[in-house]
């Protein structure tokens, strides 16, 4: 019973938000469009600001959902972290799109609201800092996502949600290696620029 629910928490991660959002309002696979990626950020760069604006809430929205369901199993602290590192796995390799998926982020930030918020805070924080600096979402989302287990560290969460922030932060920088590439070459696009067709 408790493994199906674990794999509740990974199908609910793996739902392709923006995979939907963009068949709904541009009738094309967004994998096939920008970067090729299924998140808000393509989105954003392909069909505007209110599609963007939808993906990334439904992105948020099952991360969270996905710790809910997974804290249904059991009061201990390890059920609701393993909840959030299946979201994120479910989102950056859904089933749905043949493991084709997200970056993880967005559906990272859903999770670690509902398992630690406190901690969330200062990641966020410093995710706005760089965006607003420099206007790369991928150097801002890899720097929230390597800050985030420190402040769940630093602010007493249980050792499973250490982990799983820790776990999810080294996900996040795994699905973001090209982007380490292009920032690396001087050739990572900014927030606001052009993407070639994938």
């Amino acid at each position: 019973m408790r493994a199906l629910g674990l794999v509740a928490s990974y199908l609910i991660g793996a739902i392709p938000v923006g995979f939907l959002v963009a068949r709904a309002a541009g009738g094309f696979d967004i994998r096939g469009k920008g970067s090729g990626n299924i998140g808000a950020t393509n989105v954003l760069r392909t069909l505007g600001p209110v599609p963007a604006v939808l993906t990334l809430l439904g992105d948020v929205v099952k991360g969270y959902l996905a710790v809910r369901v997974a804290e249904v199993l059991g009061p201990e602290p390890a059920w609701g972290a393993a909840g959030a590192l299946l979201a994120v796995v479910g989102n950056c390799w859904p089933v749905f799109l043949r493991f084709r998926g997200g970056k993880g982020m967005a559906t990272a930030l859903g999770a670690f609201l509902a398992l630690v918020p406190k901690a969330v805070l200062p990641a966020a924080v410093l995710f706005i800092a760089i965006v607003a600096i420099s206007r790369y979402v991928s150097l801002a989302c890899m720097a929230a996502a390597l800050v985030l287990p420190v402040g769940v560290f630093l602010l007493g969460y249980p050792r499973a949600s250490t982990g799983a922030a820790a776990l999810a932060a080294l996900v996040i920088l795994w699905r973001h290696r090209e982007n380490i590439r292009r920032l690396a070459d001087g050739k990572e696009n900014r927030l606001g620029g052009r993407l070639p067709a994938a």
